[in-house]
This record gives structure tokens, sequence and C-alpha cells, in this order.
């Protein structure tokens, strides 16, 4: 599936974040799957480290602001009223290259809906709903500044900053909507050597036209930048520590920051978390077996149900993935129509995207089985174009959002591309096809595009200790296709004040899905500063 450059998504591919309470639930979700787009197109190193490899640690930054950047510290923003009543917005400045405080700046788009209580306020509350790539600005307004609990709105500042390169903060430009359709396209599955070259160039073209586009960018929206640019908005809010929540790429940025700024951390929920010590193409490995994960537990619950078009009651989970993989070699061989004002066809990477799209959260996985019965039944692939235009963030017009450009800018940024050319991707096609007979070819050759990004990776797999912060939760659900429940585990294991809580349910992501159990242990944690007991697992 052409989830570029992920997860990590990519780190969890186009990594979206945590999940709403009310009608915004669909947005939310899909801005989660951001995380997508971090697992198929995560940079990374080409070979896991070694068992046993002790990676370096991430450093703490001197606790003291150097002179060069007390201008950007002590900065006033000017608020406006945006968007909807209640919210504001305004726009903050940072260095464009924190090694040259002075060589220019990026200018960042911020918004908040201020506490609607006036006792016991706590301060600002930041979120962030992953990626890379993903909207915060466009997160609270849509869902956290509207759905969070009413408690924790009370009593916060909610607030949002879209990162670097993100949407409203100088975003990365690549293709325009026609080249987007072109690249959502292409074959991941080639069959020949024709194939393999067409999906090598249009990666490569991908590359180049953000290369064209956003030279000035490119090489300064790492993560790490990101997260000092939180910090300089930490300062600029007044507050003394920064209160965050995170999900799925998010947390890999939170974690970042905790890292960086250890005793400057609040209150921290980390919900779908990354593992920032793997390099890429173990990350991208370990999101293909989390999405086969996932559609075993879709396949069974399909199955029992009278509409299931992959099968009846008793079909086994791997004859349900048999009847899938056999649907979409047919569509690679003959798409089909849809309707689309633009004339484009439901091919196998359309439909692969759209199914994986919703994998994300169970609730989904009605409107995945009805998407499928028109096209396997009626040969209508309208349902799930829809699905996929959903996850690419492309609308009626065919205009994209820049969400799968700023993906591909972040995650070939922070690691080394997982592979270094198609040869390393054939080689190990098997290993991801173990993973998931499934998704795993699709996936393994999504991960080839950082092979030639325009700008060499500046980051490398490391672990974050964040040694003197204060308590950190991090959040895993047992069967997150997007950010497997061992990634929860080993962020946890790494963070020296993390406390872990378990989901032991399906989807991506914990908070604000259903659960009493997790929701109370995360408001009681944000409200009062107790985090959950250790151990502690909700269902």
């Amino acid at each position: 599936m052409r989830t570029r450059p992920s997860p990590p998504t990519r780190r969890s591919h186009r990594i979206r974040g945590a999940r709403p309470r009310t009608a915004a639930r669909l947005t939310a979700t899909l801005l989660a799957a951001g995380a997508l787009l971090v697992s198929a197109c995560s940079p990374g190193n080409p070979a896991t480290p070694a068992a046993g490899t002790v990676q370096a640690a991430l450093a703490a930054l001197p606790r003291s602001t150097p002179a060069a950047l007390a201008p950007y510290y002590g900065q006033r923003l000017r608020w406006r009223e945006c968007g909807a009543p209640g919210f504001e917005c305004a726009t903050m400045k940072a260095p464009l290259d924190y090694a040259s405080p002075d060589a220019g700046t990026v200018r960042l788009a911020v918004a908040r809906k201020k506490a609607t209580g006036t006792a016991g306020r706590l301060g600002s509350l930041l979120v962030n709903p992953g990626g890379p790539g993903g909207s915060a600005v466009g997160y609270l307004q849509q869902y956290a500044g509207l759905g969070y609990p009413t408690a924790i709105r009370a009593r916060y500042d909610m607030v949002a900053m879209d990162p670097r390169g993100v949407a409203r903060s100088e975003p990365v430009k690549c293709l325009d909507g026609r080249r987007m359709d072109a690249y959502t396209q292409t074959d991941l599955t080639p069959d020949d050597r024709k194939e393999r070259d067409a999906l090598v160039e249009a990666d490569r073209g991908f590359a180049e036209s953000c290369g064209a586009h956003s030279a000035r960018l490119l090489r300064h929206v790492s993560t790490a930048e990101a997260a000092r640019d939180m910090d300089i908005l930490r300062s600029v809010l007044g507050d003394r520590r920064l209160n965050y929540v995170g999900a799925s790429y998010g947390t890999f940025l939170g974690a970042t920051y905790a890292g960086l700024f250890p005793e400057r951390v609040g209150r921290m929920v980390l919900d779908g978390a990354m593992d920032p010590s793997l390099d890429a193409r173990r990350l991208n490995l370990d999101q293909t077996a989390g999405f086969e994960t996932a559609f075993q537990a879709f396949a069974k619950d399909c199955v029992r149900l009278a509409d299931c078009p992959l099968g009846g009651r008793g079909t086994s989970a791997a004859r349900v993935g048999e009847r899938l993989r056999a649907f979409f070699r047919e569509l690679d061989a003959r798409p089909l129509p849809t309707g689309d004002a633009d004339g484009r066809r439901l091919g196998e990477a359309l439909a692969t995207t759209g199914v994986i799209a919703s994998m994300y959260d169970e609730a989904s996985w009605p409107q995945l089985r009805e998407a499928l019965a028109s096209a396997m039944r009626e040969h209508d692939g309208a349902g799930l174009l829809f699905l996929s235009d959903s996850y690419y963030e492309r609308d009626a017009d065919g205009h994209y959002s820049n969400l799968m450009m700023a993906n591909a800018a972040v995650n070939c940024l922070d690691l080394p591309a997982a592979f270094s050319g198609p040869e390393e991707v054939e080689k190990a096609l098997p290993t991801f096809e173990k993973a998931s007979p499934v998704f795993g070819p699709g996936l393994a050759w999504a991960s080839l595009n950082c092979a030639y990004w325009p700008v060499r990776a500046t980051g490398e797999p490391h672990r974050i200790e964040a040694k003197g912060a204060a308590p950190i939760v991090v959040v895993g659900t047992v069967r997150d296709p997007a950010t497997p429940y061992r990634w929860a585990r080993s962020l946890a294991g790494q963070l020296s004040s993390a406390r872990l809580l378990t989901y032991d349910g399906d989807g991506h992501t914990a908070y604000g899905r259903g659960s009493g159990c997790v929701d109370t242990a995360i408001d009681t944690y944000l409200l009062r500063g107790t985090p959950p007991a250790p151990g502690k697992r909700c269902s």
C-alpha cells in the first residue's frame, strides 16, 4: 500500500491521533491513521541491531536557555478569533536552524481554547494527534477542544501547534492533486521489472518534487526540532512545565521532548506509543505484523455476520485472508469503476489503502464490510475509494492536504532509509510476507520511498530515558495495528519515570475509545497528577 514515506506508522506511517467520543470520531480516527504513514515509510537503518545492542540515549539539552534563543522564548503571541467560537489562533516564530538561530525563522500556527472553569486551573494542555503530518490545530478544533472530558477542558487551556512543515505551519509542498492521484495509484506489488521500475520512478519523482518545492524546509523538519519548538511554546504560554497528550507519532514527539527537557515535563500521556530505539526496517516490519493482527481480528468478527463478503460462519481467518488477496489480484488486473468525477478506478493500491485505513478502529469495520461487498459483489469500487481518500485526506475537488508530504519529510529526516534500493526490498519480501500474508509485500515496497530522498537523514535509532522527568503515562493497546503493543512496553522500559497503562482491546490508541477504565486512569492523572498503579490493565 502506498502509505508513503511511514505507520509510526512511517514512524507510526501516517502516523494520526487519539479517538473521539463524539461525531468527530471518524476525523480523529483517520488522524490517527497518520500512524499508518509512519509505518510504511518510516526511515531507518537497513538492518535491525543485534539483540542486546546498547544504543545511545538521547541527551538532555542544557537547562539554561542560550542567549541566541532568548528572543524566541520571550516573544508575545497575538491571539485572534478563529475557526469556531471560543478558539483563538496565533503565529509563533522559531529558528529555522537551532544551530544558527539568526539564520532565519519558521512561522508556526498555534491555536487554543481557554479553560472553561475559573477554579483550580492547571495551565495549558498541548495535544498532538500524530502523523507525522497530522494537523494538531485541526485536531484541537474538530475534536480535542470540544470532545475532551468536561473536567479536563474546565481546568486546562487546550492548546495545539502544527509542527514545522505541517498544515498551517509553513507546509512542505510536493505534488499537486493530479500527480498525487497518480502517485497513490502506483502499484506496490510489482509483478515484473517494468512495474518495479515504475514504482521506483514514482518514489523518485515524489522525492524530487519535494526537493524542488520545499528545499528551505526539508533539512529542518525533524522531530527533535519540533520538540524544541514545543519548549518555546511552553515558555511563551507562561507554563513552567509542559503538559501534553500525544497519540501515535505524537508519542515519539512527546518522548523526544522529555528526553531533551526532562526537568520541564509536567503531566504527559503517550498513547499508542512508538519505540525510538528501532530502525526503520524493524519499525515497518513490526507494523506490518500489527496490521495482520488487526486483520485477523476483523476476519473473525466478519465471518460471524451474514453480510460478510469474505466468507460465512466457520470460515477461518486464513481463508478470509486468501479471499482478500485474490480480490486484490483481480483489481490489479481489472480495476473497478467508482463513479469518480476525475475518472479514477479502484485498483489494488487504492483498495489496499482503504482496507488498511479501516484497521485503525473497529468502529470502521461495518463500513469496510459494506465497501468490500459493493466491490466484490456489485463491482462498485466507490466505497473503498472513499476510505482511501479519507486516509490520504483528499477532498471531492481532488485537493490533498500536505499530510503525506510532511509525513515523508519528517520520516526521511528522522532515520536513514529502510532500504537503499529495490534489490533490498526483494530480498526482504519473504520476511514481510511472513509477518502479514495480506499486507506484507505492499508494505515492504512502501518502505522504499526514503531511499531517494533529496536530504540525508540527521537522526538515528536511540533510547529515550528522560532521567529526572516527572511520571509519564505510556499507553499501549494489545491489538493496535499501527503501533504494536511491544513498542509501548519498550518505551515504558526506556523512560526512567514511565508508568505503563495497558488496554486489552482492538484499534489504534486507547484514550477516548470507550474504555471507562482507560479514560478514568488518564483523566485522574491529568487532573490530580496521580499515575495509574503499576501493571494497570484495562479492557
